[in-house]
């Protein structure tokens, strides 16, 4: 499955960007924002993930630049996942990527898509350490719910604050599907 954006083109990985990943994602201040990710992030750790089966209901992707003069250069990723049996959406960007809006327009892309697959309701959170995050969500129509939770962090080696949010996407639609209205909640603010 692929998905192009504005600016980005989402696709899956593929077992030889382990090294392109390596390079994006081993970076502390990347990874300390992650829940799932180890530090230090190894060339073992980037060969699993790049080798990952996708889940039909819950895929995830390398978000990528494509340009006209060189190959479409990895510089993050964004997902659903299963998570306490709700639908989750999770990204990280490269640092050198950072304040660009490419968060926000990769998790609008996944956002859609998680509609057409027929999920109504998508969560999402946050450490509180990393406010730009809780920014992202907010921007595609997240809200916090309120409550602050604590999730284990691999990378830190701890049970770390978080911010949770929720979006509730509608009914399914197709892509090609109806009015735009539905996805108001989706829209730059």
């Amino acid at each position: 499955m692929f998905i192009r954006s504005e600016r980005l083109f989402l696709r899956p990985g593929w077992p030889e960007d382990w090294q392109e990943l390596l390079v994006r994602i081993a970076d502390e201040a990347v990874v300390k924002n992650l829940a799932k990710a180890p530090w230090p992030y190894t060339a073992d750790d980037a060969r699993w993930f790049a080798s990952q089966e996708q889940d039909a209901r819950c895929p995830h992707f390398f978000i990528t630049l494509p340009s006209s003069s060189r190959p479409a250069e990895i510089i993050g990723c964004v997902g659903l996942a299963q998570a306490d049996g709700e639908i989750e959406l999770g990204y990280w960007i490269g640092r050198d990527f950072w304040g660009r809006g490419y968060a926000t327009e990769a998790a609008r892309a996944v956002l859609r898509l998680a509609k057409v697959l027929g999920h109504s309701e998508v969560v999402a959170g946050h450490f509180i350490d990393n406010p730009a995050s809780g920014s992202v969500l907010r921007k595609v129509g997240f809200a916090p719910t309120g409550r602050m939770g604590r999730r284990f962090s691999l990378s830190r080696g701890y049970e770390a604050q978080t911010v949770e949010h929720r979006i509730a996407l509608g009914s399914p639609s197709d892509c090609d599907g109806g009015s735009d209205e539905d996805l108001a909640p989706m829209r730059a603010a």
